[in-house]
């Protein structure tokens, strides 16, 4: 485990290298945190979700109330588009410098990302199509419609979303099931009866789903 304050890279984080110690030929899960959270609070949901893997976990370096997040909004549901892109294509060039760094390949990244996180993860789709092969989408909603639709063509995509979230309406959450599936990508779409937090079903799910499409 490293520490990650004294890491070269520019987002405060964590590294965990796979079980086997096969680093470059594991798969890595990109583990990114919902508001208030930090580059701990995934870490044992990563493990359970793929135990082999690699886990590289950053904090969001955005501050609300004191709270990290990956990129700034305006108001609930409401997203600072300019701060959105910048913050997209910086995690993306972190996660390039991080495979550099650390040694494992940037062909088998998978990002999983809850609420906050989700929904950079799915900008990472749209903005930076290259940078994740798949990703576990929990709690995410449009973030941007890109001026250029990507090409999502042989990436995979888990989503769950709840079906009486206060937060994250349930038919944003089709939009950006549909918005995903017509770039190209193979969506498997849950709708959950349930709100904004986590239930153990669905976890198990994404389990399966990741085991499923290695």
């Amino acid at each position: 485990m490293n520490d990650p304050f004294s890491s070269p890279l520019n987002l405060v984080h964590r590294f965990l290298p796979a079980s086997s110690g096969e680093i470059q030929h594991s798969e890595t899960l990109l583990l990114l945190h919902g508001t208030g959270g930090n580059e701990n609070d995934l870490i044992e949901l990563g493990r359970s979700l793929a135990p082999t893997a690699n886990l590289l976990s950053p904090r969001g370096k955005i501050l609300e109330n004191g709270m990290p997040r990956f990129f700034r909004r305006l108001a609930e549901g409401v997203f600072d588009e300019k701060d959105l892109i910048q913050r997209t294509h910086e995690l993306a060039d972190f996660v390039l410098a991080a495979a550099d760094h650390y040694g494992f390949s940037q062909q088998k990244i998978t990002a999983v990302g809850y609420s906050n996180g989700a929904n950079i993860a799915a900008s990472l789709m749209l903005l930076r199509p290259e940078i994740l092969e798949k990703a576990v989408l929990l709690r995410a909603m449009v973030p941007l419609v890109p001026e250029t639709a990507p090409v999502l063509t042989g990436r995979k995509v888990f989503l769950a979303s709840g079906l009486s979230d206060p937060i994250l309406p349930i038919e944003n959450a089709r939009r950006l099931s549909k918005m995903l599936s017509d770039a190209g990508a193979d969506v498997s779409f849950h709708p959950i009866q349930t709100g904004h937090q986590l239930t153990s079903g669905e976890l198990d799910q994404a389990r399966i789903w990741l085991a499923g499409s290695a």
